[in-house]
């Protein structure tokens, strides 16, 4: 196992995301040595996955990649990417922490990113990234203008680990001798002084709601899904289609997926789906659009202006109950209005708005850290403060505290910093 330094001066941010990244560039300012640790062989959280972000609708590249350039380019702080946290020892001020980082099988030095090692690959399969729309191959990039602007080898699909083949296809095509299969994962010891959790959260798997017709096929699709058909990077280069390849003539967006489920609001939900209205009018001005709701969520002046923006360009309809059947083509709507009828709508395109709930391996982290969860499996409390664990010196924000929006995500990063260098009694040398 690889040893780092003493914890003084370190601090381990769990999570790349944006509040991950706000709350590393952040401490880095403060003179602290940083290990980033991010899952994903890219980093950048789902933000990097939308095109634009409300209210301000505005570009999402623009915004998260300087901030994404400044970590790359920050000499305090080490990016761990296809890293997790495995272990947690000691307290507040002398953390050890065991992460296990994955090996690339690329040399990032000598790799170029011209991506010649894509094509020769015998492997296809559905793109993670692109929620299943697109293809990828067993190395690859997860989309256009992913940082690290890497490859990696994915070994649970690559022939050569798989079925113990000595396929050297993509390495001979890699003038540069970037492929390295000598590569090995390995198990990394770090002393830090504190630890900052931004684990971003994830959106409840759809086709358990078996009410709203999703399967991962037809025309029924998640909010993520939308996010992908409309970015300009995403697998139609930004062409709204149905699976067929059909273009849409009407749609309907359904809030509060998954709400009774999960038993509470995730807040954010009927803003991102207000944006979608704005997605298909730019792409596809001449649609119908109707948007279906329980409950309006409208938290604060800057969103009730995108509201009211917004409002004249769908036709809002309040529902009580509502199921989904798909109709050959279209996808039939059956709901019971916010005035007690019953009523039914044909749809070429429907677009569900999933609850958030924790990110996948929440809990053992939690266990890990020593966090108590909250009812919702969220880290902490529901109160928007950073969460502190009982072994203080552990500080929690963004998503994974609860469901939040991209600006309150990021203020709270700055906020868990702030009392984390606040409850140290001390600044960092900055030496």
């Amino acid at each position: 196992m690889t040893a780092a330094s003493s914890a003084e001066d370190n601090v381990l941010v769990i999570g790349a995301g944006m509040a991950g990244i706000e709350a590393s560039l952040t401490l880095a300012e403060a003179g602290a040595k940083v290990y980033l640790v991010e899952r994903e062989p890219l980093f950048g959280g789902k933000t990097i996955k939308y095109e634009e972000v409300f209210a301000n609708m505005e570009c999402s590249t623009c915004m998260a990649a300087p901030k994404q350039q400044e970590v790359l380019q920050n000499d305090r702080i080490e990016l761990m990417t296809l890293s997790e946290v495995r272990e947690v020892k000691g307290e507040a001020g002398d953390f050890t922490v065991g992460v296990h980082r994955k090996a690339r099988y690329v040399d990032a030095e000598a790799c170029i990113g011209c991506n010649a090692c894509f094509d020769p690959c015998p492997v296809s399969l559905p793109n993670e990234f692109e929620e299943n729309l697109g293809e990828r191959k067993a190395i690859y990039l997860p989309c256009p203008g992913a940082l690290p602007n890497v490859p990696s080898i994915d070994t649970e699909r690559c022939v050569r680990f798989t079925e113990n083949k000595e396929c050297t296809l993509c390495q001979e095509a890699c003038m540069f001798e970037a492929i390295d299969f000598n590569q090995k994962d390995e198990d990394v010891e770090l002393k830090v002084s504190g630890i900052i959790v931004a684990t971003g959260s994830d959106l409840i798997d759809s086709s358990q709601l078996k009410e709203l017709g999703y399967s991962g096929e037809g025309n029924v699709y998640t909010a993520l899904e939308l996010e992908r058909l409309y970015a300009s990077n995403g697998p139609t280069e930004g062409t709204i289609q149905l699976r067929d390849g059909r273009t849409p003539s009407s749609a309907a967006i359904v809030h509060c997926a998954g709400r009774k489920d999960t038993g509470y609001c995730s807040a954010v939900c009927c803003m991102y789906s207000l944006k979608f209205v704005h997605y298909l009018k730019d792409k596809l001005p001449d649609t119908t659009v109707h948007e279906f709701y329980t409950d309006m969520c409208i938290p604060g002046k800057k969103y009730q202006e995108f509201h009211d923006r917004m409002k004249d360009k769908v036709n809002l309809v309040r529902y009580d109950e509502l199921s989904v059947s798909p109709n050959g083509g279209s996808v039939g709507i059956s709901y019971k209005s916010g005035a007690g009828t019953n009523e039914k709508l044909d749809v070429d395109m429907l677009i569900l708005a999933p609850a958030m709930v924790p990110s996948r391996g929440a809990e053992e982290l939690a266990g890990m850290l020593g966090i108590e969860q909250g009812g919702r499996g969220f880290f902490g409390s529901s109160t928007g403060s950073p969460a502190e664990s009982g072994k203080g010196g552990i500080y929690v924000a963004g998503c994974a505290q609860g469901p939040k929006d991209i600006g309150q995500s990021v203020a709270q990063a700055g906020a868990a910093v702030g009392r984390f260098l606040s409850a140290a009694s001390r600044g960092f040398s900055g030496e």
